[in-house]
């Protein structure tokens, strides 16, 4: 399916267990901006290549539009749409004053120099940069996107409006404002969340079995995450395949051949699966981690997970949920299980604002404290309406941008 319409499809899920009034609906169907742009990039070579770029800005109800910039080969319109949209949700959800917002570059960044990647990222912000701002706009990393990027993309900005303003963009280096934690921040999210689905019944990460379907930042810190805690990750996997080892991965050392040689697949001592072979496999705990729509229809009955994290944004279809749920596999829903990136963007942000920087120790104590309150919330839903859990916290954050809408008097 196109992003956007699995995004529509969610919405219209959670519209009809609040009873939302379909102008309400049409409001929320329809994101408030889209900029598309071309930018010229001068390349090594002293060749000029264009690249196609979007900004989305969903619903900004709650507050200035907030999400992520990735670069990918296969980005397209709808996508950041859809993404976009999503981030109206999860914002909503973690109850952020903020509303949802996303880039994407259309490039294979593999492909670049360091010089042409930091021309490609200072030409995209020079492209918009009167739609960004601390109130209006603030982009973050995403796939491929790293705090080095959006130092560039910072300083542009400041080039520009001839201001110091490091609220613009979050997900920075430490020295240029970043907040500790930030980097870690949506496995961490993922992994309080799990814990708290475990709580509720009645199990502990003692003795379980994972697996993780992308190991980029996200991915390859959840495993660690698990790791340390004792769960067996038998399999990883990113764009060039996977590896699988039943008795357990030694996940520092795969992150050390990740990171040397750029692929898990050169690790030695396990056995080489698919991406697909690796959603099928018979753990407790399945990771996806990497991009959208990679459990559907098709595949979702050989699921054998009993708790899937989403890690990555929209990696479970529509069909797929309805199969998922039928089989009692409890899913840890996108806008809940990888929202610890964004509330520590927001936890960045003011600090940038006040100019008051916290330790690690305290984003972590904070960024807990959200991501058990919003679980909370999601699962008193789901016993409230008998609903499944992505549906349980469409509701929880309709209901916030719904009743901004009402006092704004947009509806």
């Amino acid at each position: 399916m196109n992003p956007y319409d699995v995004f529509l499809k969610q919405l219209e899920n959670g519209a009809k267990v609040l009873g939302l009034r379909d102008y309400v609906v049409d409001v929320l169907r329809e994101p408030e901006r889209v900029i598309e742009v071309s930018i010229p990039v001068r390349m090594d070579d002293g060749t000029v290549k264009v690249f196609k770029a979007w900004r989305s800005n969903h619903n900004t109800a709650l507050g200035p539009a907030k999400g992520g910039i990735r670069y990918h080969p296969d980005v397209t319109k709808e996508e950041v749409m859809a993404l976009s949209a999503w981030m109206s949700m999860k914002n909503a959800l973690m109850d952020l004053p903020y509303g949802g917002g996303k880039g994407g570059v259309k490039v294979n960044p593999k492909e670049l120099s360091a010089g042409e990647l930091e021309r490609l990222s200072r030409g995209f912000i020079d492209r918009i940069y009167k739609y960004l701002g601390p109130d209006q706009d603030i982009p973050a990393p995403d796939v491929y996107t790293n705090p080095k990027i959006m130092a560039w993309m910072m300083d542009e900005y400041e080039k520009l409006v001839g201001a110091k303003k490091p609220g613009v963009i979050t997900g920075k280096p430490l020295i240029l404002g970043g907040s500790e934690g930030r980097g870690q921040a949506t496995s961490l999210g993922g992994f309080f969340v799990l814990r708290e689905a475990l709580k509720v019944k009645g199990e502990t990460l003692e003795g379980k079995t994972a697996a993780v379907q992308g190991f980029g930042n996200a991915g390859s810190f959840m495993a660690k995450f698990l790791h340390e805690e004792g769960v067996k990750v038998v399999a990883v996997s990113d764009s060039k395949g996977g590896i699988y080892k039943p008795d357990g991965l030694p996940i520092p050392e795969v992150m050390r051949v990740k990171q040397e040689t750029g692929a898990v697949v050169n690790f030695e001592g396990a056995e080489r699966i698919t991406n697909e072979e690796l959603l099928q496999l018979d753990v407790d705990i399945l990771v996806p981690a990497a991009l959208e729509g990679v459990i559907t229809g098709e595949n979702a009955d050989k699921v054998k997970a009993r708790y899937i994290v989403e890690l990555a944004n929209g990696p479970v279809t529509p069909e797929a949920d309805e199969i998922l749920h039928k089989k009692g596999i409890f899913t840890l829903p996108d806008i809940l299980a990888n929202a610890g990136g964004v509330t520590v963007s927001y936890f960045e942000w003011v600090q940038n604002r006040m100019g008051y920087y916290w330790e690690r120790e305290e984003v972590v104590e904070k960024l807990e404290k959200k991501m058990r309150k919003a679980f909370k919330e999601v699962y008193d839903a789901m016993e409230k309406y008998g609903i499944n859990s992505r549906q349980a916290a469409y509701v929880v954050a309709l209901d916030r941008i719904v009743q901004a809408m009402e006092a704004r008097g947009i509806i």
